[in-house]
């Protein structure tokens, strides 16, 4: 056992396991920077979901919302305090060409609409299938232990699938009416110790996105804040990010705050309604939960959100592992170089494998 020292935390281990062979829904997660792990278990196996984000446990919702929000029932909430030591991996992993000539040929096509003038951005994704003996408690254990900065989970529905990842993106977090979100784009590979250097796509793809959330949070805000942009680091990835902060004005609640915001720039593009119709016309592939959002809903108190951006995921199932990946396209994308960005995003699942 890797931790030996900890019995609340080999309880929930052990729970969760049960639960994969039982067929019972549960969410066992960290948040980024804290050493508290939490597991919500639903005592049986019917499907719950949300739509008006008032009820209280655990959401798991997919990129297009109007599938509807899962929510695990909070039957059962066991949370324990696990002291990780670190153990950063640097992939070295053989990287197949599979696919490349579709997702430059689909970055083309992306390019070619935003320069009609019809799009400022578009995200545009692909998925890869790799094959892993490595069972979901111990792939929860790796994403733990490799990533203290990233909201880590591992999430299984019967009726649903089995899912984990580590994702850098806060959707947004609410408590007593103070609103915590951020600007989050731009991506260059961890070096060493080298300092990231930022390209004029870069700097201004962040900026879009700050942008964006001030249009479409500004109207539902009493105060809105937004932060001068940073990189911060997430696994072998550099990003940019800006902090928003801000209070609610009275009358807006966490549904109206979720579909201001989802989907994001991160993960769809501006104007938000054009980029979704051009993904789900040209990607070829349903991206269900990945690029939805994720986590607690009312669980501890009634005004309190937590919500997560469903980056850097993957889905379990069997002996294999389907790993999601996509890139911010702009006018000053190049394709060959989105190409690399997806097959350096993909490090951060593969390595846990």
């Amino acid at each position: 056992m890797p931790y030996p020292e900890n019995r609340d935390f080999q309880a929930i281990l052990q729970k969760i396991d049960a639960c994969l062979k039982k067929g019972l829904p549960f969410a066992a997660y960290r948040k980024p920077r804290e050493e508290r792990v939490t597991a919500v278990f639903q005592a049986d196996d019917t499907l719950y979901q949300t739509t008006n984000f008032e009820e209280k446990g655990f959401v798991f919702a997919p990129f297009d919302l109007q599938d509807n929000a899962i929510l695990i029932h909070p039957d059962e909430v066991l949370s324990t305090v696990v002291k990780i030591k670190i153990k950063a991996k640097k992939s070295a992993v053989d990287f197949s060409d599979n696919g490349k000539e579709a997702h430059i040929n689909l970055v083309k096509k992306g390019i070619s609409e935003i320069q009609t003038g019809k799009l400022q951005k578009v995200v545009l994704s692909r998925k890869m299938e790799v094959e892993t003996t490595t069972k979901p408690v111990q792939i929860l254990q790796n994403l733990l232990d490799n990533y203290p900065n990233a909201f880590c989970y591992l999430f299984h529905h019967p009726k649903v699938g089995t899912w984990c990842g580590a994702t850098p993106e806060t959707l947004v977090k609410i408590k007593d009416s103070k609103l915590h979100t951020m600007s989050l784009a731009a991506t260059l590979p961890f070096d060493g110790d080298k300092a990231p250097q930022w390209g004029t796509k870069e700097v201004e793809e962040q900026q879009m996105v700050s942008d964006y959330i001030r249009e479409r949070l500004g109207q539902a805000m009493e105060e809105l804040h937004i932060g001068k942009a940073e990189s911060i680091r997430a696994g072998n990835l550099w990003h940019l990010r800006s902090e928003v902060k801000g209070t609610l004005s009275p009358g807006n609640d966490i549904r109206k705050v979720i579909t201001a915001l989802h989907p994001t720039p991160a993960v769809c593009g501006i104007p938000a309604q054009a980029a979704k119709a051009f993904i789900l016309k040209h990607e070829n592939y349903q991206r269900n939960f990945y690029t939805g959002f994720l986590g607690e809903l009312n669980l501890n108190n009634k005004s309190e959100t937590s919500l997560f951006v469903n980056l850097r995921c993957m889905e379990l199932q069997g002996n294999k592992a389907t790993i999601f990946v996509g890139g911010g396209i702009t006018s000053a994308s190049h394709p060959e170089g989105e190409w690399v960005e997806t097959q350096n995003k993909s490090k951060t699942m593969i390595n846990i494998l």
